[in-house]
């Protein structure tokens, strides 16, 4: 997390001191760097650059209007799974010939909500789904593209909740009903079967799972091209992996080396949808300290403003996040090796949790943190994608606001929640 490093003893975000946006916007706080965010777009673009690939950030990783402009703006295209996401894409000025609108369960009102806006492509999930696009399509004279999202049962070895591309995941279409809807392509004329789709999960540490799925995809793509069906496109997904812990993981030019060969033999142009690669390391969540507690049982717990429903992937994915004080005489270790916490002078074991009413609603367990008090800062680093757009009221509590530090400037981009919010368009 370059963006965000401690400068005498102080946590920053870019050139800004953290504790200095937070005397102004209280806290719990998302702050996102925005020029991470275009360092990571233009590491993707770097490192594929060698054939026509289109970038469609995935929405549903943050869907922030000032995010998704500043992707926009640097040329972007939006991987959208909603219209409410294609809604935001094309408010925060996505060109609507970039954006490729994915999901299992389309609703007619969206697919036609779509075809007004005249979107590149249309990721097709079923039979059923194919017939919806078609016959709507039909109806307004339009003939949109379409890419058959193919699962090819391999297993990216990722989180149960999130592999997208086994057999028993409800997402895409099987080799055997593909070659069926090949065969049957007439019957579809109201839409261009041109694309094909795969996507394995996220995050992936190798590149192995994608090696393997598009040598399936290779044997495929014949097949429809015997077919009389010119493959245009060929849209790989997301699921780049980041570092939660300080630890090396692969880069996108790591990926490259083993994809491009296989598109490059399927003569296609590509598509890709990351979302954790480009804003995940690019924002932390920041919490005040409410109380500690000390039990009979020799545990001690740090009870921040924070809680699950502000940021649920440890609830959810039992998934790790780094957290350290914004304001530490004691170093954060470039490495965590949580299995193995190793407390140093000044540091004591706690239970990181929040005020929900769960007992899921834990951030961290036995954490080796510097001894921390009541009002000190806490940093949840690696928090920029699936936290705020997987957020809550849950209990009531208004969501958090969102900060973006460009250079030396910040500006709040989404206002903290009220309670009047809270209760907004409900009637007594």
């Amino acid at each position: 997390m370059d963006a965000f490093e401690y400068r005498n003893k102080t946590l920053f975000c870019e050139n800004v001191r953290i504790d200095d946006i937070i005397s102004e916007v209280g806290t719990p706080a998302y702050i996102y760097s925005k020029n991470a965010i275009l360092v990571r777009y233009n590491d993707l673009q770097t490192a594929f650059r060698d054939i026509d690939t289109l970038i469609c950030f995935s929405v549903k990783s943050n869907s922030n209007l000032s995010i998704c402009k500043t992707l926009a703006e640097a040329g972007s295209g939006f991987d959208v799974v909603s219209g409410g996401e294609l809604f935001r894409a094309i408010k925060a000025g996505g060109d609507p010939l970039k954006i490729v609108f994915a999901g299992v369960g389309k609703m007619d009102r969206e697919i036609r909500y779509a075809l007004e806006n005249n979107i590149f492509m249309f990721n097709v999930e079923s039979v059923a789904e194919l017939e919806h696009i078609s016959k709507l399509a039909g109806e307004v004279g339009k003939k949109p593209r379409v890419a058959l999202r193919i699962n090819p049962d391999i297993d990216p070895k990722t989180h149960a909740k999130t592999t997208t591309g086994k057999k028993e995941n409800k997402f895409g279409i099987d080799f055997t009903e593909a070659e069926r809807i090949i065969r049957q392509s007439a019957r579809y004329s109201s839409v261009d079967l041109c694309g094909l789709h795969v996507h394995l999960g996220s995050p992936i540490y190798t590149a192995d799972p994608y090696a393997r799925a598009l040598k399936k995809i290779l044997a495929f793509i014949q097949k429809c091209r015997n077919a009389g069906l010119d493959i245009e496109y060929l849209n790989i997904g997301g699921g780049y992996c980041i570092s939660y812990t300080g630890e090396d993981v692969i880069q996108p030019k790591d990926y490259a080396r083993k994809i491009l060969p296989l598109v490059k033999e399927m003569q296609c142009n590509l598509i890709m949808e990351p979302g954790r690669f480009i804003v995940g390391n690019s924002g932390v969540l920041i919490s005040r300290i409410i109380y500690t507690k000390e039990t009979l049982h020799h545990r001690k717990f740090v009870i921040c403003d924070a809680a699950m429903n502000d940021l649920i992937r440890p609830a959810l994915y039992d998934a790790f996040h780094r957290i350290w004080p914004v304001n530490s005489n004691i170093k954060m270790p470039e490495v965590e090796n949580f299995s193995k916490a190793i407390l140093k002078r000044g540091m004591e074991l706690v239970d990181i949790v929040g005020p929900v009413c769960e007992t899921s609603d834990t951030f961290a367990t036995n954490r080796a943190l510097p001894k921390i008090q009541e009002g000190d800062l806490l940093a949840i680093f690696s928090a920029g994608a699936y936290g705020f757009t997987m957020s809550s009221t849950y209990n009531s509590r208004p969501r958090p606001c969102e900060v973006l530090v460009d250079g030396d400037c910040y500006h709040i981009i989404r206002e903290r929640e009220t309670y009047e919010d809270l209760v907004r368009g409900e009637d007594l």
